[in-house]
């Protein structure tokens, strides 16, 4: 991955993105989920408890990625762990979420992206700021620290590096846990986006993918 990937996938491009539907969800989910009644306990309440961070009501336990995932409980069990530490962590759930939909953009990950449209729009981000997500730090109306977050992400991503002036401009508003937090937090979210896509996870009706904002 090299810092074309940036320029390349800064846009909506309509034919691309309905190739890259058609790649991820255009087939079957290559594994199926449990049934809901072959989950433990313990894993309920974990889901329970993650939802509830994230501001989510209603059946979680019928969210058919969390059933696929748990067919791996030992390994699941700890990505939620994770998931649940970020979204009760240090930053700020606007910020995170502003940087999760960056990731996912670039990813090119369906569902990550289009369960996080509707979790960045409950943690305050606007349509119109979703839809400057996809073309990155570059995009006029920004502040500073917005843009220094999507750059963040876009370096990662690119270098697999932080450069100093955009990492002086995030230290500007966050402290240093919260700085380790972000860079823990984009690995987290790319490692997400790579199982989605590898699993052909299943679009529902309240996320179209790629085309929602």
């Amino acid at each position: 991955m090299d810092g074309s990937l940036i320029d390349r996938r800064s846009g909506c491009d309509r034919e691309a993105i309905a190739a890259r539907t058609a790649e991820i969800n255009g087939m079957p989910q290559r594994i199926e989920p449990l049934a809901s009644e072959e989950l433990s306990a313990e894993s309920r309440d974990l889901i329970h408890r993650l939802g509830a961070s994230v501001g989510t009501t209603g059946d979680r336990e019928n969210t058919e990625y969390f059933r696929t995932m748990l067919k791996h409980p030992e390994l699941f069990r700890r990505q939620l762990e994770m998931g649940l530490a970020l979204f009760t962590g240090r930053l700020p759930p606007r910020e995170r979420e502003l940087a999760v939909l960056r990731i996912a953009w670039l990813m090119q990950a369906p569902y990550e992206w289009g369960e996080h449209v509707l979790i960045g729009k409950r943690c305050g981000l606007t349509p119109e700021e979703i839809e400057r997500v996809v073309q990155g730090a570059g995009a006029p109306g920004w502040s500073e620290a917005d843009a220094a977050i999507l750059c963040g992400v876009e370096e990662l991503l690119s270098r697999q590096a932080i450069s100093d002036g955009t990492w002086a401009t995030l230290a500007k508003t966050w402290d240093e846990p919260q700085l380790i937090e972000f860079s823990i937090m984009v690995g987290q979210y790319v490692a997400t986006a790579m199982v989605q896509n590898a699993l052909r996870m299943r679009l529902t009706g309240e996320n179209p993918g790629l085309t929602h904002r």
